[in-house]
């Protein structure tokens, strides 16, 4: 039995624009936006085991179950099941995104393991296509880590070029968690119209994300006075905020002047 780990990257997501259309007739909601990835997350690594198993570590590791209920174990055995795989693995996951934070989280997570396992595996890639849906909304998107256009719920994609590749980024968030149910929950049902241009849209989650954790104002607000700042809007449902700088350097000055009560991470997009 091989011991060489393989390593896979859960790169940060985050929504340039998310527009809520309507609520459909499975619970979901109608989505338009555009998914865009960071180089950085979390870290994902696999060691041929006889077990499934997995462990959390990092800074954000107690907020996590490591059991059966963690989308990255639920995604393993899918797979494991999906591909009539019998063997085991040891897993790692190195927790460096906030969690519940608008920004991927678990949904990067379980891509992450898709792709790392199939490699793992040597199976079909076809498997974890099929199983990514059912894991979440957002899995399709985060197992491509690309680009996109998400419409239907999020999960049906296009790949795009917005011309953001190597754009640099700034992702602060209050470290206060969000229920992305809670957030949906409180959407007042309004349409505000299709998504075209990403730059001149909008986050409709925003608002009632507000009325939930009122400290998003704050961070967005600190990002908007940030010199070199291009755009800032709040990812997905929330409380994570990003920044698109005209350069590095910009960025960097914001990151190193960022108020230490909240957290933050200076990255690229893919």
């Amino acid at each position: 039995m091989s011991r060489l780990p393989l390593v896979e990257i859960a790169p940060a997501k985050i929504n340039l624009a998310l527009h809520v259309r309507g609520k459909r007739n499975d619970g979901r909601h109608q989505l338009e936006t555009i998914f865009a990835f960071c180089t950085d997350g979390d870290r994902l690594t696999a060691v041929e085991a006889d077990t499934l198993s997995l462990t959390v570590t990092g800074p954000f590791a107690a907020m996590l179950d490591d059991g059966e209920g963690n989308l990255v174990h639920r995604a393993a055995s899918a797979l494991a099941a999906e591909a009539r795989v019998g063997k085991g693995v040891q897993l790692t996951l190195d927790k460096q995104l906030p969690v519940a934070s608008g920004i991927g989280g678990g949904s990067a997570d379980a891509a992450a393991a898709l792709r790392l396992l199939t490699r793992l595996w040597s199976t079909d890639p076809a498997h974890a296509a099929r199983l990514a849906p059912e894991l979440g909304s957002d899995v399709p998107a985060c197992l491509l880590s690309m680009t996109a256009r998400g419409t239907e719920a999020g999960d049906a994609l296009e790949l795009v070029d917005a011309g953001i590749s190597g754009t640099p980024l700034l992702l602060v968030n209050p470290l206060l968690p969000l229920s992305t149910g809670e957030v949906f929950g409180r959407w007042d049902g309004l349409d505000r119209g299709p998504l075209d241009d990403w730059r001149k849209g909008r986050n409709d989650l925003e608002a009632p994300a507000l009325v939930l954790v009122p400290q998003i104002a704050e961070v967005l607000g600190w990002l908007r006075g940030r010199a070199g700042v291009q755009l800032a809007r709040m990812s997905g449902s929330g409380a994570t905020c990003f920044a698109l700088f005209e350069d590095e350097a910009a960025r960097d000055a914001a990151a190193a002047a960022c108020p230490p009560r909240w957290w933050n991470l200076a990255s690229v997009l893919r």
